[in-house]
């Protein structure tokens, strides 16, 4: 893809708010991980561990991406992202206050990158799938992405509390791109005729959002329920 290329700067947006989206708890980590810090040193650890995560999470996109292209894995990997949508969607309790503060910079560092590796396993699926083989742009997308979370983790959060339907539109997108991803498996295309195939990639990106948005809506009104009944 071109510079002047729609499809290039569409998929660049969609990294960015993919992991924006997915992001949150890393943001949360990082500043849990550097509350004990002096406030210079505070600032040098969110800045340093950032550069480690943003570093290793290229890394580790960039291999999941490579490995997308053996057959069966896009099938596998469409099933995880429809499911990481889903709980995009479905509010969850988070863990972060587990995570230990630490009085020490290069410990903090440390800290967020762990962190940070053992967390992003579902933005490193999601944007590896937008990306594809990709490498400038997936390096692109999340070299601009995750400062944004970092510098600006409560604006955000802030922004999803107030305007819920864009967390719904992100967990729409990745089941759309979940849909594009299962059929572009080499190990499916092979068993259809291309005529088929051609159909089939203006459907299944629509069913994957469809699945997705359907299945988290039910999810929240389970859990709702289950959260009135527990309370009485």
């Amino acid at each position: 893809m071109s510079l002047d290329s729609p499809a290039l700067w569409l998929a660049l947006l969609q990294i960015i708010w993919i992991n924006i989206l997915l992001s949150g708890d890393n943001a949360v980590v990082i500043a849990m991980a550097c509350r004990s810090l002096p406030d210079k040193a505070r600032k040098w650890g969110i800045i340093l561990g950032a550069g480690v995560a943003v570093t290793l999470r290229i890394l580790f996109t960039g291999i999941v991406a490579t490995l997308l292209g053996l057959p069966w894995l896009k099938l596998v990997g469409s099933l995880a992202l429809m499911w990481i949508a889903v709980d995009l969607a479905v509010p969850s309790e988070g863990n972060e206050d587990s995570v230990e503060a630490s009085e020490s910079l290069w410990k903090a560092v440390g800290t967020v990158a762990l962190a940070d590796i053992v967390m992003s396993l579902d933005n490193v699926v999601a944007v590896a799938a937008i990306a594809k083989d990709n490498w400038y742009l997936l390096a692109f997308g999340l070299a601009i992405s995750i400062p944004l979370i970092v510098a600006g983790s409560s604006i955000v959060m802030a922004l999803l509390d107030r305007f819920p339907i864009l967390v719904w539109a992100g967990a729409g997108l990745l089941g759309w791109v979940a849909g594009e991803m299962l059929i572009g498996d080499s190990a499916i295309t092979s068993r259809i005729s291309h005529e088929l195939t051609e159909n089939l990639h203006f459907v299944m990106p629509a069913v994957g959002a469809a699945f997705v948005l359907m299945t988290a809506f039910l999810m929240r009104r389970w859990k709702a329920r289950h959260a009135e009944e527990a309370s009485h």
